[in-house]
């Protein structure tokens, strides 16, 4: 059985009308060519939906049952339709995104307020976690993208390269460093260390490893904490130096630490994660495009 929208939408017209000439006019089509849309979807069905006489056409008892459902058939099409031209005109949707605690804190609220300020009709929704959550939130469809630090990742993450940012030192404003120059990391070898758990200080002494200090050279903290803004008030009360990335800079001050640059450049890089074989909705598309452009001068 083949019914098709032109009938659908004929036998609707026709029904409301109750004319042939007016639903032709309606429809910017023949009234031959409405009544073979009538008579084809009549014989397709096997069912007669109008009584026609020489005066007037009304729907047939079957065709006053059938009016009900094909009527909404056609109005949630026309719903589908202005919601797909919504979301291809980003005048809706939403955006769902895992980021580490440190940057959904840090860069990423004024980039989603910039985002908005375009699109305010797309709703941004920003889920703060641990870096190892973050591709578990992708692969689970939780979220549509995720931004992480390299890392190992499932072979059904896809990546993009986001950043890449040198290391710095953060230290008080009182602390014995010359703070109009960079510093080199060699200077850290015997001072306190207050560092991150986990994978933060492994692949940082392995980075470390390749530099001119070779492996002779190896961070020793004195303490480790799971969150940067634990090792910042740490240093506040001065309890020693930690390292973390410029994008930090906005939560630096707020402890007022300066932050200065080490040397030789040790270089972290950060990246999109998506699930691979999977179209990111236009307004999700849109925001990581948005999102590559604004962070794309950090450094």
């Amino acid at each position: 059985m083949k019914i098709r929208l032109r009938q659908l939408r004929a036998f609707v017209e026709l029904a409301k009308t109750q004319s042939f000439t007016q639903a032709a006019q309606n429809l910017f089509i023949t009234q031959s060519a409405l009544s073979s849309l009538i008579k084809q979807m009549e014989l397709n069905l096997g069912l007669q939906l109008f009584d026609r006489s020489t005066r007037n056409v009304k729907l047939s008892d079957v065709g006053q049952d059938l009016y009900p459902y094909i009527d909404q058939i056609l109005i949630d099409l026309s719903n589908v339709l202005d919601e797909a031209a919504n979301l291809k005109a980003l005048k809706k949707g939403t955006v769902r995104i895992a980021a580490p605690q440190l940057l959904a804190c840090t860069i990423l609220p004024e980039c989603i307020a910039e985002f908005q300020q375009s699109y305010p009709d797309i709703h941004v929704q920003l889920i703060d976690c641990g870096v190892e959550q973050v591709e578990t939130k992708v692969l689970s469809n939780e979220v549509d993208l995720g931004i992480s630090p390299e890392r190992d990742h499932h072979a059904d993450i896809e990546t993009t390269l986001l950043f890449e940012s040198a290391f710095c030192v953060v230290s008080p404003k009182n602390s014995s460093f010359d703070h109009s120059q960079p510093i080199t990391w060699q200077c850290l070898e015997n001072q306190p260390l207050i560092l991150l758990q986990g994978q933060f200080t492994k692949r940082l002494s392995g980075d470390l490893d390749s530099t001119e200090f070779g492996p002779e050279f190896h961070l020793r903290p004195t303490a480790q904490v799971n969150f940067m803004s634990t090792a910042l008030s740490m240093v506040n009360s001065g309890l020693g130096f930690t390292i973390c990335l410029p994008y930090a800079r906005s939560l630096v001050d707020v402890y007022g630490l300066t932050m200065q640059e080490l040397r030789p450049a040790v270089y972290r890089r950060f990246y999109t994660y998506e699930r691979q074989g999977r179209t990111l909705a236009p307004a999700v598309e849109q925001f990581k495009q948005h999102l590559m452009q604004a962070l794309s001068a950090l450094h």
